[in-house]
């Protein structure tokens, strides 16, 4: 037992992991993207997006805390609603993350097609009319075979390889932001008056927010949570290392959309506006520009080293997250064993890198595999409101190491805006995420009717208001403004309108419908004080 304390996660290592997810590919291509929708005003896009998922974090931080446990995200929303829900819950979750590992191994190999020198232009094979060739894909399941094989070793060694990587990932964004400003920081980029500043309207704020992938950007948090069985002191070290870790990663991101904003050449603004600025590699052709080479060949090193350390961290938490999900046995139970030694769930690896590798067979770009990812993960975070004020009503008296008073409040406006943020996601995005959810519904009831012979009619009592509620926002999404990819029969901004008062009942019927006594085994967990 004391080898096994020896190797848990302290404090700065949960921080760097957590930032080592955070600060992936998005950097490299979120900051020029939203700039090209939204001009300016792709800084509040930043800004609204980092509000955003911290509320969602803060929901989940006090969960986190209460229940301590390795890929404890899959499993919140059983406790309070039954393994139905959990079950949903945790299968968006679980999409979401392990389409991150071969997204990010892509966005890896996208950038060293386009690396500029003369000896790597065997390199530009890789990609086709802006897909993976069959060489490209080979180069990608290589990537993502490191990935695994790092994490199949203990925690120890994978946390040494993140915290390298970290330090470079969060350095060399410090290091673009400071040299680009000081080479040339046009002002009057920003406009003078609200128009040039929002030359596109507030709408354009809203599409940035999930077009650009901002939100995709922020949605990492849940590596600490996830990891909560193998930190030191998790009942507090959960709560600090997902604020530290959500702060630091909004001020990076939000300086660097600053700072590619004023880089921008005004006379070249001048001739195509900002939907016109359309740089295949943002902040590398600024510096290409600015004649800053060394930097060049720092931030193509970048565009290698930050998906490749993301990579890494996902492929940890996507295997915890489907390592826990075997608890509910509606799952075989294999992929939740443990290797004795290290205790990583390597079958679990194992199932994820073969998924991972049929996903980037079939999509093979970077945005086909995003367009899931942000809707998803959005869909598995509206549980951890609902479940957390469920939780509050039911057992007032659990253990709650966080228990914020403004959680009374801050819970059905987070929902909101989680409602908000999947309608942004745009249709048909909405729906396509949707079946990807319900293809896990048959694996549910094929082990529910088989195994469990538990009370269905008690599971769907709980789960009914989410699935009215994929029902709705299917509908909203298909009937709403023309901007978000709907028929304009509800135009913008009454489908915000009617967004926020439909998702607030839905909020209210998700708490009315939790399970009147809540999951034994979760009262384990808050009883274990280790």
């Amino acid at each position: 037992m004391e080898k096994l304390k020896r190797h848990k996660i302290g404090l700065f290592s949960a921080i760097m992991l957590a930032l080592n997810s955070l600060i992936g590919s998005g950097w490299l291509f979120g900051s020029g993207s939203a700039a090209q929708i939204a001009g300016p005003a792709a800084i509040l896009s930043w800004i609204l997006g980092a509000v955003i998922i911290i509320s969602i974090a803060l929901t989940y931080v006090e969960l986190g805390s209460m229940f301590p446990e390795s890929g404890g995200m899959s499993r919140y929303a059983q406790y309070s609603h039954g393994p139905l829900l959990g079950f949903v819950a945790a299968w968006a979750n679980w999409i979401s993350l392990v389409t991150l590992v071969p997204m990010e191994a892509v966005a890896a190999v996208q950038y060293m097609s386009s690396w500029p020198w003369s000896w790597a232009n065997w390199t530009k094979n890789f990609i086709k009319n802006g897909s993976i060739t069959f060489a490209g894909l080979g180069v990608v399941i290589i990537f993502m075979l490191i990935f695994t094989m790092i994490n199949f070793g203990s925690v120890k060694i994978m946390t040494h390889f993140t915290n390298l990587i970290s330090i470079f990932k969060i350095l060399l964004p410090t290091l673009t932001i400071t040299v680009l400003i000081a080479s040339g920081f046009h002002g009057q980029n920003f406009g003078s008056n609200l128009h040039e500043f929002m030359p596109y309207g507030s709408r354009s704020i809203f599409e940035a927010t999930s077009v650009s992938g901002i939100i995709m950007s922020y949605d990492a948090f849940q590596t600490v949570i996830n990891m909560g069985g193998e930190l030191k002191n998790p009942r507090k070290n959960i709560v600090r290392g997902v604020l530290i870790s959500m702060l630091i990663t909004a001020a990076i991101y939000i300086m660097l959309q600053v700072t590619f904003i004023g880089a921008v050449e005004p006379g070249m603004l001048a001739k195509v506006g900002w939907h016109g600025i359309n740089f295949t590699s943002p902040f590398a052709d600024i510096a290409i520009i600015l004649g800053i080479n060394w930097l060049v060949i720092l931030l193509y090193l970048d565009a290698f080293v930050s998906p490749f350390g993301t990579g890494v961290a996902f492929v940890a938490t996507a295997s915890r997250a489907l390592a826990a999900m075997t608890h509910t046995r509606h799952l075989p139970k294999w992929l939740g064993r443990l290797n004795q030694k290290y205790l990583i769930p390597r079958y679990a690896m194992i199932a994820d890198f073969v998924l991972a590798v049929i996903l980037v067979s079939l999509f093979r770009n970077w945005n086909l595999l995003a367009t899931v990812i942000t809707a998803s993960t959005l869909i598995a975070y509206l549980t951890g409101p609902v479940t957390v004020m469920t939780l509050r009503k039911k057992r007032p008296d659990l253990d709650r190491p966080f228990n914020p008073g403004y959680m009374k409040w801050l819970a059905p406006v987070t929902f909101i805006l989680t409602s908000l943020a999947i309608y942004w996601s745009m249709w048909p995005t909405t729906i396509q995420v949707i079946i990807v959810i319900a293809l896990g519904l048959p694996i549910y009831f094929y082990y529910e009717i088989h195994y469990q012979h538990s009370n269905l009619k008690e599971q769907l009592h709980s789960s009914w208001w989410m699935i009215g509620y994929l029902i709705f926002m299917s509908l909203m999404s298909f009937v709403g403004s023309s901007g978000f990819g709907g028929q304009n029969w509800i135009k913008y901004p009454f489908d915000f309108v009617v967004i926020i008062i439909i998702s607030l009942a839905f909020y209210y019927w998700g708490i009315k419908t939790g399970l009147k006594k809540i999951d034994p085994y979760a009262e384990k967990i808050t009883q274990n004080k280790e």
